[in-house]
């Protein structure tokens, strides 16, 4: 495998993970197929979405799969009056990655980014690793690390 930008940012900060690699359903790009093949619980494998706040602008997400982004908790963890989710269409545009593989890390622009707190449960979790059917696995507080994540409860 081609290493990607975040597999970089791990390698550059000399962090601990392992690249998880599963077979592609282009029909089916969600958390719950990517658990299933990898053979993990859906809630350690987490989906990156891209957010915009009112005030603060774009906003990055991981939430576990299965779950769904409270947008309220993050508008309040982001100082935000109001956050929503950006449409598909701009979110290559703002990341730099394509829907299915979107990673919190190496974004081709730096945006704030909140976990969501039920990461902590697991010694490890699963984050894209930039390209579709590769998941790097990570312990969550080596992300917060790489990312300077705010951690809360996003999700419900």
């Amino acid at each position: 495998m081609k290493k990607t930008n975040a597999v970089r940012i791990l390698d550059r900060l000399k962090l601990s993970y392992r690249l998880r690699e599963f077979a592609v359903d282009e029909s089916n790009l969600s958390a719950e197929k990517a658990a299933e093949l990898l053979g993990v619980p859906l809630e350690q494998v987490f989906k990156t979405l891209v957010v915009r706040g009112n005030k603060s602008g774009v906003i990055i997400a991981s939430v576990p799969g299965g779950h769904e982004l409270e947008l309220k908790a993050l508008a309040c963890l982001s100082g935000d009056r109001k956050v929503e989710l950006v449409p598909l269409k701009v979110v290559q545009q703002l990341s730099g990655y394509i829907r299915g593989a979107v990673s919190p890390l190496g974004m081709k622009n730096s945006y704030p980014c909140f976990l969501d707190e039920s990461a902590f449960r697991f010694s490890s979790i699963m984050i894209s690793a930039g390209t579709r059917g590769v998941q790097i696995e990570l312990s969550p507080r080596d992300l917060t690390a790489t990312t300077a994540a705010v951690t809360g409860k996003i999700t419900r």
